[in-house]
């Protein structure tokens, strides 16, 4: 379930002149619609340009979750037992299970009274007390008088608790945008940026609609976080994908079909240039499972995106717990291969979903920073159970990727941020890998059914 709702005009600071998107967007345009994919893919990383040992990229996307909600007490880590509301009362955190039925507003509206802010620009100097005044979905039904203020029980986390004691976990992780919509948020790791849209498109998530003669809109932002006009949907805008092609190098994003079962995450259906051209043949695959099959069969491309199915991602509202086996398989499925020894491993949850936490982000922009969210670094060099306290943002994921393969920042997220080079160990040799315990393997995810439904209507 989705809640979009304009800021009430008491939050809104008003401009004297109505600001154009083209002054207020902070970024990088794409400027070709042909891109070429080159004749010869390197599957290998022979185009590797950095000083590690690292040749392979993997950054798997989960959903709409809070490092407070996901990760509560973990060892070292900045969490938070209780919370404040906004009517000054403080409410204890309660444990909800990951496959609720129902959902709680994660958009503009939802980050500016869940920060419920003091500064003169809406969202800024976050108080982070007002999440009571979210909305959720779950009525009379609900387990909690607030759900918002809760946790999820380790007895569903425990993969992921594992990976951060063995591995590296980042607890000062933010989005880099604010809003907490899926949709913008899945354009930032491919493009650090989003065109200063906002919120979600009125009905398709790309260039899909075109074909319908339907062009699809989204709200945009203003530099004072109000809301601008809309634009169309379908952008030109650069990515790392259409980077890692004029660079010879290969990638892959692997997905759900358009219409199938999370196939609304399938951020490359919005770049007109990659859904429109050979790309989307050649690099967008589906179904995500078929990771397991490329990296078994010696296919791993040197960026590699993996997005979840519903069931398996961690939303609210899906009414499933097997999000933390589907990235222990992952990893597992890399540990296990001949890839291990060269890859980095990033898993991050690509908004707060609207469930509560107590780190209030800082503004570095018009439309960033988001809420906190985890952020996990997997490799045979992480450093073994670091919490890692830097400051951390959808564009640190990018720049790691750009500083690794000499490729060139995209837009201000990327330029901004800082890489999580502090993750790592290169000094000493690679560690063992060990299979990460899991209550589901690979077969039971090859094997799964599909749910079809769909989180973030929009």
């Amino acid at each position: 379930m989705n809640y979009v709702k304009l800021i009430p005009p008491a939050l809104r600071a008003v401009a004297a002149a109505v600001v154009t998107l083209a002054a207020a967007a902070c970024s990088s345009m794409g400027s070709s619609s042909t891109l070429p994919v080159p004749a010869a893919r390197m599957l290998a990383g022979a185009h590797h340009n950095s000083s590690t040992p690292i040749q392979h990229i993997v950054i798997i996307v989960q959903e709409n979750r809070s490092f407070n909600n996901l990760f509560y007490g973990f060892p070292g880590a900045t969490t938070a037992k209780s919370g404040p509301e906004s009517n000054g009362q403080s409410v204890t955190l309660k444990p909800i299970g990951l496959e609720t039925t129902w959902d709680i507003e994660h958009d503009l509206n939802g980050f500016i009274v869940s920060c419920n802010g003091t500064g003169s620009v809406p969202g800024t100097d976050c108080q982070n007390n007002g999440f009571n005044r979210e909305y959720w979905g779950c009525g009379n039904s609900c387990p909690d008088p607030v759900p918002p203020y809760s946790y999820v029980p380790h007895t569903e986390t425990k993969p992921y608790f594992y990976l951060g004691k063995h591995y590296v976990l980042a607890d000062q992780m933010y989005a880099s945008n604010l809003d907490a919509s899926s949709f913008i948020s899945h354009q930032y790791i491919i493009a650090a940026q989003a065109s200063s849209a906002v919120n979600y498109p009125t009905d398709y998530w790309g260039c899909p609609g075109i074909q319908y003669d339907y062009y699809d809109k989204i709200s945009t932002i203003t530099p004072y976080r109000g809301y601008g006009p809309q634009i169309n949907m379908c952008w030109n805008n650069d990515t790392i994908g259409a980077e890692m092609d004029k660079a010879g190098l290969s990638w892959a994003y692997y997905t759900a079909t358009i219409n199938g079962d999370g196939g609304i995450w399938s951020a490359y259906q919005n770049i007109q240039p990659i859904y429109y051209g050979p790309d989307w043949a050649n690099d967008i695959i589906t179904p995500q499972t078929k990771f397991f099959t490329d990296v078994s069969a010696g296919k791993l491309r040197d960026v590699s995106w993996v997005t979840p199915t519903c069931e398996n991602s961690d939303h609210a509202g899906c009414g499933a717990n097997t999000g933390p086996a589907w990235v222990a398989s992952l990893v597992n499925a890399i540990g296990n291969s001949q890839y291990w020894n060269n890859t980095a491993i990033f898993i991050f949850w690509d908004d707060y979903g609207g469930w509560y936490d107590p780190e209030p982000p800082k503004m570095l922009d018009y439309d960033g920073l988001g809420m906190r969210i985890p952020m996990l670094v997997v490799s045979a060099y992480a450093r073994k159970g670091k919490v890692d306290h830097t400051q951390y943002e959808h564009g640190s994921i990018l720049k790691f990727v750009e500083n690794t393969f000499g490729l060139p920042t995209l837009a201000q997220a990327d330029k901004r941020a800082t890489a999580p080079d502090k993750a790592f160990d290169f000094s000493k040799p690679p560690r063992a890998f060990h299979t990460i315990p899991s209550p589901h393997n690979i077969n039971f995810f090859m094997h799964q059914k599909p749910d079809h439904r769909d989180p973030d209507p929009g």
